[in-house]
């Protein structure tokens, strides 16, 4: 460690002293912390059935409202949006997939947030701006400068946004969801599921969260309930195991979905409902770098795609050899992990990070990789492609960034992983055989 600390210090000098950057981390009041795509519903049977478009945009119902309906004035998105009565005393959330730039969030006029991270989904929490009614959205483009460094793969100047919704969720409420498998003898594994949980009160609140885990079949594997107290905003996370047979992993020759069924009961209402497939599946990678899935050697037979591969594409790759994806940065298609875990396809997930444009020198005013000016921007963009594609059992490695030289910004960005406490190898096979790339036998020559 000692090393590592001293090769910090000596490019952080040698960077040299420059100007503040104008652009800003995206982590502000407002910004959720990134999470993979997660909906509520109001009934149970509206979970288990909603249906979804052929772009994989969620059904509105009434706790969910489709935001399709956009102006463009210069480089600012507006529309509206209506919170009802049902949502009083609760959070609202405004889900954006993407957006061609950094963008400032408004609701009513007022400043929200700011993301610099526009390539991943991110979640703004509304709840201290929005009212009754009708209310006023604008998502304000930012100078595409601002963070053009990073984002060597953007060609299209036209302004755009992805997908976009808003949804409430109570006050206190499932946060997110994390997956874990661990393989036992006889034929078992060990599936650990975790609820991050967070109360937005300002006082202790108590509710109970009930789960329940069936199989293909639609046959209950496990289930029950846990009462969770939490102070004022206290986040914490509650935990159940089981046993699952072998036939139940997920492996690309048999991918096999689960289905996890949720809900949140407070003062003896249910709240929110929330469906989700699950995929277990145990990754682990020996000292040569050699990928070991569900305790089986796997060759990784890669080949380098866009972030915006179709599902047919992905399909025409299986057919040829192929067995993963290895993802290039850019904005990644809404869909994708969700194709790739139905059709056994594993993923290599990128951070939106691609600095080639600066060219490959460490000094001053070179690439922005050893330029300390950019370093939160780094850490937080790696942190964000993590959060938002981790629960995918596709997903197998994690890349910290493309063509972007290394420096002072990479390692700590790498050293930042590492402590998500994951099997799963963080990965920067260009940064020159440095110690920021945890090894992992990856082919991309081909079948």
């Amino acid at each position: 460690m000692r090393t590592i600390s001293v090769l910090l210090v000596l490019f952080s000098a040698f960077a040299g002293a420059v100007p503040a950057l104008q652009a800003q981390p995206a982590c502000s009041s407002g910004r959720e912390h990134p999470r993979s795509e997660l909906l509520v519903y109001p009934t149970q049977e509206e979970a288990a059935t909603a249906a979804r478009t052929e772009t994989g945009t969620p059904t509105d119902n009434r706790y969910l409202q489709n935001l399709t309906e956009w102006t463009l004035e210069g480089d600012t998105f507006g529309t509206t949006f209506t919170v009802p009565f049902s949502w009083i005393n609760r959070q609202v959330i405004l889900h954006l997939d993407s957006a061609s730039a950094a963008y400032e969030v408004s609701v009513n006029g007022q400043r929200v947030a700011v993301d610099s991270d526009p390539a991943l989904p991110a979640e703004f929490n509304l709840t201290r701006w929005a009212h009754e009614g009708r209310n006023t959205l604008e998502i304000k483009l930012k100078p595409a400068a601002e963070t053009a460094p990073l984002e060597s793969w953007r060609t299209d100047t036209q302004p755009s946004i992805g997908r976009a919704w808003v949804m409430t969720q109570p006050t206190l409420r499932i946060r997110d969801v994390l997956i874990r498998t661990k393989l036992n003898e006889a034929n078992t594994a060990n599936a650990e599921i975790g609820l991050v949980i967070k109360s937005e009160a300002l006082n202790p609140r108590t509710s109970r969260i009930h789960y329940e885990l069936l199989n293909p079949a639609g046959e209950r594997i496990t289930g029950g309930t846990q009462t969770i107290t939490l102070d004022m905003r206290q986040e914490d996370t509650i935990r159940f195991l089981t046993a699952i047979p072998d036939t139940l992993l997920w492996a690309p020759e048999h991918p096999v979905s689960c289905t996890l069924q949720l809900k949140t009961q407070h003062e003896g209402r249910y709240v929110e409902y929330i469906e989700l497939p699950v995929g277990f599946r145990e990754i682990a990678v020996d000292r040569t770098g050699q990928m070991l899935l569900n305790e089986t050697e796997r060759q990784l037979r890669a080949c380098e795609v866009s972030p915006e591969i179709s599902t047919t594409e992905i399909a025409a790759l299986r057919e040829k050899g192929y067995n993963t994806l290895k993802l290039k940065a850019g904005t990644i298609r809404s869909g994708l992990y969700a194709d790739c875990n139905r059709m056994g396809m594993l993923v290599i997930a990128q951070a939106p990070i691609d600095t080639s444009k600066s060219g490959p020198s460490r000094r001053k005013g070179g690439n922005p990789s050893n330029d300390p000016r950019w370093r939160e921007h780094f850490i937080e963009r790696t942190a964000d492609s993590y959060h938002t594609s981790k629960r995918h059992p596709s997903v197998i490695a994690f890349g910290l960034a493309e063509d972007s030289a290394n420096g002072i910004c990479l390692y700590d960005s790498y050293l930042a992983t590492k402590s998500f406490a994951e099997s799963r190898p963080f990965i920067y096979p260009d940064g020159g055989g440095e110690w920021n790339n945890d090894p992992l036998k990856v082919d991309l020559s081909g079948k």
